[in-house]
């Protein structure tokens, strides 16, 4: 483990999601007790995307934005918001340069699958239509997000190809949930790792699923083609139950010919690059921000 990040495992809440109303609460109270970054280069606007139900975004838009991406949030699909994501989407607005349009998608298990994925394709192709109306390049959306947000990134991704949907330049995904069968060497030995451990992914899924069989669109790593899909960049966690599925995507996106660009961080955990003192969790977030700043460039 880093030693900067050791040191701050002892003051990890216990998050097990047993009562999801209560999971939300302490997340939230972790989230905002995160600094947000310096707002003042960003005009951030919330609106409201029509879908059913309407589904509410905030933007994000740096000064001279080149390209935007629609992001999803974290919180194993049960927690999560547009005021728990503020700190993370301004930095990656301000690190970027990108319009950065943070979806508030409907939450499991109150809204289970696919009710998180169809805001998100909502939010894309809104996006995508009014693309000029929103200063937007329609040749320059990229999807994104971390963790379960990530996982829905690359289900929109899938979602998109095989339905001849709204074309998506770049999908950069950080510390994915990508697969329910937690069959990995990562998910079936990681069952002690700090704030992510083997029995908390079984509880996200079964609550993300309900009593819907997994998919390709819940679980992307069950696609049996990934061909055409767009470039990505995928980011994982050393000690994190989710890192071989991750890496094994990155592989298969590959092998299926599509452009990969991956980062596995040495002594991270899932979410560590939170404590931003550490300068492995600079190193993330600079290489995130970067990664997207690369491919949305004219």
């Amino acid at each position: 483990m880093d030693p900067e990040l050791e040191a701050f495992i002892p003051f990890l809440p216990q998050v097990d999601l047993t009562d999801p109303i209560a999971s939300r609460k302490n997340y939230a109270e972790l989230a905002t007790a995160r600094p947000a970054p310096e707002a003042t280069g960003l005009e951030i606007e919330d609106r409201t995307v029509p879908a059913d139900p309407d589904v509410p975004v905030r933007i994000y838009r740096p000064l001279h934005a080149q390209g935007a991406v629609v992001w999803l949030h974290g919180g194993g699909f049960v927690m999560g918001d547009l005021d728990t994501e503020h700190p993370w989407a301004s930095r990656i607005a301000d690190g970027s340069g990108a319009v950065v349009i943070s979806v508030g998608y409907r939450l499991a298990p109150e809204h289970p699958f696919p009710a998180a994925l169809d805001d998100a394709y909502a939010v894309l192709t809104w996006t995508a239509q009014h693309a000029h109306d929103l200063g937007i390049d329609p040749e320059r959306i990229a999807i994104g997000g971390h963790s379960a947000g990530a996982g829905l990134a690359a289900a929109v991704a899938l979602r998109a190809r095989d339905e001849q949907g709204p074309a998506i330049r770049f999908q950069l995904l950080n510390e994915a949930g990508l697969d329910d069968r937690q069959q990995t060497w990562s998910q079936r030995h990681f069952t002690d790792t700090p704030w992510l451990y083997r029995e908390k992914v079984s509880t996200i899924w079964r609550y993300y699923l309900g009593s819907t069989p997994a998919t390709p669109y819940a679980a992307p790593a069950r696609a049996a083609d990934l061909a055409g899909l767009p470039p990505a960049y995928i980011a994982t966690a050393e000690f994190d139950p989710g890192r071989d599925e991750g890496i094994d995507y990155a592989l298969r996106l590959l092998q299926a010919g599509v452009p990969v660009e991956l980062h596995q961080w040495p002594g991270t955990f899932h979410g560590s690059q939170a404590f931003l003192s550490a300068e492995v969790s600079q190193r993330q977030i600079a290489g995130l921000t970067a990664a997207l700043r690369r491919a949305l460039a004219k």
